[in-house]
């Protein structure tokens, strides 16, 4: 089992694109995640899970996986976090310029 925590620090918070951004990049791997926040526990691949959480700017979360590539899962799901999701939308961005 791999866990981590990271701090949300986008403006806003693990809400809409983010969040959905947060799930596609957890449903990339085979590896059962999950987001406790507040003594609460979902499933990282589920939006309405996600979103349930009502996690704002500032907030911590523990990322958990467990499975044949949890430490790649909790590694690029911190990592999209720390880059407040820049990567997700710039690719957002190209796709939509090249439509």
């Amino acid at each position: 089992m791999e866990v981590r925590d990271a701090t949300i620090e986008n403006e806003l918070g693990l809400f809409a694109r983010p969040a959905t951004f947060f799930i596609q990049k957890a449903n990339e791997f085979k590896s059962t995640v999950w987001v406790d926040f507040k003594s609460k526990r979902v499933n990282a691949k589920s939006l309405l899970g996600v979103l349930s959480l009502a996690v704002g700017k500032g907030d911590t979360i523990k990322i958990v996986a467990e499975g044949p590539d949890e430490k790649e899962a909790v590694e690029s799901i911190v990592k999209i976090i720390d880059n407040y999701f820049a990567d997700y939308e710039q690719k957002e961005e190209d796709s939509n310029e090249t439509s």
